[in-house]
């Protein structure tokens, strides 16, 4: 960074900050192993559709789903019991760089390996095509799955998607047709843009699921605070209409930023691993498709680091204003640059304006967020856009958030401490 930039941001103002905590429903599932086992027992039209000496694949996704080892590990306790011989197959489309040594290490860091599972994991690109959709869309699954497994167990959670709304967005439906798709499926699913998305959808996942040896299904929805709250056991014939309840259910429960207007929101962590857009758009109001709205009006945003887990794809940084040098120096830009030709969405995979350290970044954001008074900036930080129940707030936002509800102060205003290298961590 040189020093024309130095000077232009040296006496921009960062304002003091208090710690407040957001209340959202909280309400959990303690023992989700439990729970699950529980509905697993008492549906016995599911595991019934399973015989011994079967192998059934489990397909599990790249996301930070809640519990999700635990979830798995249950799910393939139970096929054993049941006499099968379950494998794991990463159902992530083109995540963990598109190749089937990636997916299967994105599995190891969500802590569904091998011996904590105790099942192998079966990990390919290939696929088959299965049929095509009458605009001309293929339909692909995975080689393994579709060929070397006598059934197939899905598991996903139910949420809003990042990108397009519909009755079905992100979920079990989408699970199948693009994580089961691999990256050929996810490629053509995205083909014609998210303005079909809602269409393409779950047309390609009635076919895979017409086509494919899928037993059963898990669905989870997440409470505000990204902890399970709801599990559902499907047939298939059950996922369509059940997926939309749980949707709305979802979407209900969603956490949020308890204000309207942000001059400037810095975000700790971006990550695959937190949302398929490194931060969830349904969270920060940045969309990166004009087909999803909702969220907070904010002006300038900056993100200043990427998680472990996301493996150097930095999805979603283009979506933010300015980002740290620290972040860039991680990135994987073919990783990251695969998502956005998979995806066809490509401003997310953009560089984002680069300063050098966390203290620049934030004082470009507030410099350029349009407001006479830089003083007045009405800024929020928080950890990623999971984890909102406790939050920073500028001393701006004290008295509005001492007159919301669902609002409690924690702390005394303070300023920030930059480390030795104009961080706010190592």
């Amino acid at each position: 960074m040189n020093d024309v930039i130095r000077e232009m941001l040296k006496d921009i103002p960062i304002p003091q900050m208090v710690k407040i905590r957001q209340r959202f429903d909280g309400s959990k599932i303690d023992r989700v192993g439990d729970a699950l086992h529980t509905q697993l027992i008492s549906r016995p039209e599911l595991l019934e559709r399973i015989r011994p000496g079967q192998n059934v694949a489990v397909a599990v996704g790249s996301r930070g789903v809640a519990n999700i080892a635990e979830v798995t590990r249950t799910v393939i306790d139970a096929l054993k019991q049941a006499g099968a011989k379950p494998f794991i197959v990463p159902c992530m489309g083109s995540h963990g760089g598109a190749t089937a040594e990636g997916q299967a290490d994105v599995l190891r860091h969500l802590g569904v390996s091998e011996d904590a599972m105790g099942a192998p994991i079966r990990s390919s690109m290939e696929v088959v095509k299965l049929d095509e959709l009458p605009n001309g869309l293929p339909v692909y699954a995975d080689k393994i799955a579709a060929t070397e497994a006598d059934a197939i167990v899905v598991i996903n959670r139910v949420k809003p998607h990042t990108a397009f709304r519909g009755e079905i967005e992100s979920g079990i439906m989408k699970m199948i047709a693009i994580g089961l798709g691999k990256q050929k499926g996810a490629e053509a699913c995205h083909q014609l843009g998210f303005k079909y998305m809602a269409e393409n959808v779950p047309k390609m996942a009635r076919i895979m699921m017409n086509k494919l040896p899928i037993a059963f299904c898990i669905a989870l929805v997440e409470n505000a605070f990204d902890q399970t709250c709801r599990i559902e056991t499907l047939l298939p014939q059950e996922v369509e209409e059940r997926e939309k309840l749980l949707l709305i259910d979802a979407k209900a429960r969603m956490p949020r930023l308890l204000f309207d207007q942000i001059d400037v929101l810095v975000i700790d962590y971006i990550g695959k691993n937190i949302s398929g857009d490194g931060m969830d758009p349904n969270i920060t109001g940045r969309y990166p498709t004009p087909y999803a709205h909702g969220g907070p009006d904010v002006s300038k945003m900056v993100v200043l680091d990427l998680t472990p887990e996301s493996h150097g794809n930095a999805n979603g940084v283009g979506a933010a204003d300015f980002t740290t040098r620290r972040l860039v120096d991680k990135t994987d830009w073919p990783g990251t640059y695969a998502n956005g030709l998979t995806s066809t969405v490509c401003a997310p995979t953009k560089q984002a304006t680069t300063l050098d350290d966390d203290r620049y970044a934030i004082k470009a954001a507030v410099k350029t967020c349009n407001i006479l008074d830089y003083t007045k900036c009405r800024l929020i930080r928080i950890h990623d856009t999971l984890h909102l129940g406790e939050i920073e707030i500028s001393v701006n936002l004290l008295e509005e958030a001492k007159r919301h509800p669902d609002i409690e102060v924690v702390s005394e205003p303070y300023d920030w401490s930059f480390n030795d290298e104009g961080n706010l961590f190592a």
